[in-house]
């Protein structure tokens, strides 16, 4: 196991550029009060854990050794910024767990640390497990990563809030599109892992919410080398009957980068390839996005990633949290994290808050193209009595949590 302790200063290039999305974020007013703010230090955790891919699935793009870690550093930067001002200092403590290691013990060791805040970024089953363990109900546990809709249902957990949007919040944003452009007749393809029939029963939840149908479900189970037959084999596949777009379930990517251009009719491909419902997207530029883009490009050498963006947002909420709040004092923040009155920008649209019946962050979610992205959901004419974020999901009435408030903000 590695252990990496982060502390972060500012040049004054990097505190001017920094400033900039200070400002796009809202955050002038609360540095303005700087009267009264509690001066300390806040301590943040940040525990990665990633699971080694299948041995049969070749990534030609391996994910950078930073993935998350780097999205978090920058967030740091940025409440270190805002935080001098209102005399708080963060610390970002970082552990990174091997896939068979003991993440219990790495949360056990940054909580004697001294933190009260862990981000979270591993599998759903480590997300579930450590925040039922004794030492985690003093913390606030931030899910970066683990979409698992259980995570906000059944095995939701007061102590847990969940940054990353769930697969049902990823279906239905997909959904709405794919119906708005009347391409309602769906052709489903699913993995053979659980991952895959966990994202294959979000998208027919979805269905039923949308108006959509599912005229042809078939299951992925050749065992050859997809990479070398897949000209032979998925002409074959994909035949069905008539359909308007086919959305694949292959969240590890075994195959299904291979179905576009390849399907037996000419028909678009979404869901975990293709027409891809994210948080973020290296050629998103809209609402200041293009900025927070620049900076962290300019930090990690590299563009950000979905995963960067979900460990950026919730080191974030914290210091958002803190800069409104006027406070380090750990119970005084989680307090106003989970309360109505908090919200923060995220560069998508539209600002964050939280649902208390599940824990789980609104966001925007957007539809990307390998190149470009295509559009942003909730889509239009998808409305809600509260807000249109709650298209995305489990809506209150809908959820089987219950282990948290269901007073609605």
């Amino acid at each position: 196991m590695t252990k990496t302790r982060l502390l972060h200063s500012l040049s004054l290039a990097a505190l001017g550029a920094a400033l900039g999305t200070v400002l796009l974020a809202g955050l002038p007013a609360a540095a303005q009060q700087i009267a009264g703010a509690d001066a300390g230090e806040i301590r943040i955790g940040f525990l990665s854990q990633t699971p080694e891919p299948p041995p049969y699935v070749a990534n030609p793009d391996e994910p950078p050794p930073d993935d998350g870690l780097a999205g978090a550093t920058l967030a740091i930067a940025d409440n270190n910024t805002t935080g001098k001002f209102l005399k708080q200092s963060f610390v970002l403590d970082s552990v990174k767990v091997p896939p068979d290691g003991d993440a219990a013990a790495a949360l056990r060791e940054l909580a004697g640390r001294g933190g009260r805040f862990v981000v979270v970024d591993a599998p759903g089953t480590t997300v579930d497990a450590l925040s039922k363990l004794p030492e985690a109900r003093n913390l606030l546990l931030l899910n970066a990563n683990a979409p698992d809709d259980s995570l906000r249902g059944a095995a939701c957990a007061p102590n847990l809030l969940h940054v990353a949007p769930s697969r049902a919040m990823l279906a239905d944003a997909l959904g709405q599109y794919l119906v708005k452009k009347r391409w309602p007749r769906w052709f489903l393809v699913t993995g053979r892992r659980p991952e895959d029939r966990l994202y294959a029963d979000a998208v027919r939840r979805t269905a039923k919410r949308v108006g959509a149908q599912i005229v042809a479900e078939k299951a992925w189970t050749a065992d050859s080398d997809v990479n070398r037959t897949a000209e032979a084999e998925i002409p074959v596949f994909t035949q069905a009957k008539s359909y308007d777009v086919l959305i694949v379930a292959d969240e590890v990517g075994e195959f299904g980068d291979y179905l576009s251009y390849r399907t037996a009719d000419p028909r678009p491909v979404a869901g975990t390839q293709g027409l891809v419902p994210t948080v973020w997207h290296r050629t998103h530029e809209q609402w200041g996005a293009a900025q927070l883009q620049s900076r962290f490009k300019a930090a990690a050498k590299r563009p950000m990633t979905a995963r960067d963006h979900n460990g950026w947002t919730a080191v974030r909420v914290v210091g958002e949290a803190a800069a409104r709040a006027r406070t380090t004092d750990p119970d005084r923040l989680i307090a106003f994290i989970q309360s109505p009155d908090f919200t923060m920008s995220a560069f998508r649209g539209a600002p964050l808050t939280l649902r208390p019946w599940d824990g789980q962050l609104r966001q925007p979610v957007l539809l990307a193209a390998d190149r470009s992205v295509v559009s942003v959901s909730p889509q239009e004419g998808f409305l809600h009595p509260r807000t249109e974020l709650d298209s995305l999901g489990y809506d209150q009435p809908e959820t089987l949590c219950k282990t948290r408030g269901k007073k609605t903000p």
